[in-house]
């Protein structure tokens, strides 16, 4: 099996190349390292991996990476971003799930505690889910007014939703709540209701609960 291929971008090389090794050590080929944000986006252009690991403020200078990470998602969408945070800033996090919440991650780095929760967030981005530090989810619902919307849903549903916002599988779901896959099945169609979500296949009804969730009115 073609290992799957990750770029890692950071201006601390302790960190770079920790992060490198990590991702090696857990099947991912490491075809760049970058220090600055032009080189991220060069190596990325001449190669575009499966996954881009980004330091969020890079040289040269202010929120370089962030604005890097937001330039990939844009120009290069088959490629995940996992963006690392030292700092809690929900504005970024929501900044970066604007496009949407498929490829994407944001992590911070001293929640990081082992490496096994890097490469669990890594495999997930690449394969085109979603990892987001429950740290961040929670900032963001005390930075924002919730929308009226969220007020539907029972105490089980929310802490459902709140699961699907941090890109958990079903299967991770139903077993963090001590229920079936099936019944999860059912509890998120009670929930994409109650949000006022209808069945279009052409919608992904699941990342619009998301948005709903992390965007409600300022």
């Amino acid at each position: 099996m073609t290992p799957l291929r990750a770029i890692v971008a950071d201006d601390s090389v302790v960190i770079r190349q920790g992060v490198a090794r990590i991702l090696s050590e857990g099947g991912f080929r490491v075809t760049a390292e970058a220090r600055d944000a032009n080189e991220l986006l060069e190596s990325v252009a001449a190669e575009p991996p499966h996954l881009a690991v980004v330091d969020i403020r890079m040289p040269p200078g202010g929120n370089a990476g962030l604005d890097a990470a937001l330039t990939i998602r844009e120009r290069f969408p088959t490629v995940g971003v996992l963006v690392l945070s030292q700092f809690l800033e929900p504005q970024y996090a929501l900044r970066l799930l604007g496009a949407g919440v498929d490829r994407v991650g944001y992590l911070l780095k001293d929640r990081l505690g082992e490496a096994a929760e890097l490469l669990d967030a890594a495999h997930r981005v690449a394969a085109g889910g979603s990892a987001v530090d429950p740290a961040v989810i929670g900032e963001l619902v005390r930075a924002r007014r919730r929308d009226d919307r969220l007020t539907r849903l029972t105490d089980r549903e929310g802490q459902a939703l709140r699961l699907i916002a941090e890109g958990r599988s079903n299967r991770a779901i139903a077993e963090r709540l001590g229920i079936t896959t099936k019944t999860l099945e059912g509890m998120s169609g009670t929930i994409f209701a109650k949000l006022g979500l209808e069945d279009d296949p052409d919608v992904n009804r699941r990342v619009l609960a998301v948005l709903v969730y992390l965007d409600g009115p300022g």
